[in-house]
């Protein structure tokens, strides 16, 4: 299980806890050329850890990039002030609406409630 911090976002963990989770954890096997192996020794020798922290690292790294771009959402500031506009005054709900929520209550209800048997 990753450690997160209280924002939600993958937490920043010493390469001395790596250790241990890789220790503990489940496995993950890779192929790698020779070029990009002896690439990824020298930058973990560089900061003092073994091959496995550094990957795991590096990883995690990434994944919280990833998951912070594809988890934020970004407006101009003429489209934050359209959507602010339409969350304080909302358009009158047309005829396909309210057919629309109709429906969708109707779907929902009839999860939570069981159906009598014919």
């Amino acid at each position: 299980m990753t450690p997160l911090n209280y924002t939600g976002r993958i937490a920043k963990i010493p390469y001395m806890e790596i250790a241990m989770l890789a220790q503990t954890g489940k496995r993950l096997t890779t192929r790698l050329t020779d070029h990009v192996l002896d690439k990824l020794q020298v930058a973990a020798d560089l900061v003092g850890a073994t091959l496995n922290q550094f990957v795991v690292q590096a990883a995690l790294e990434k994944a919280d990039k990833v998951i912070e771009s594809e988890s934020t959402i970004v407006l101009t500031r003429r489209e934050s002030l359209r959507l602010m506009e339409m969350m304080e005054n909302p358009p009158p709900r047309n005829e396909k609406f309210l057919q629309a929520q109709a429906r969708y209550l109707r779907i929902k209800n009839a999860g939570s409630i069981a159906e009598p048997m014919a």
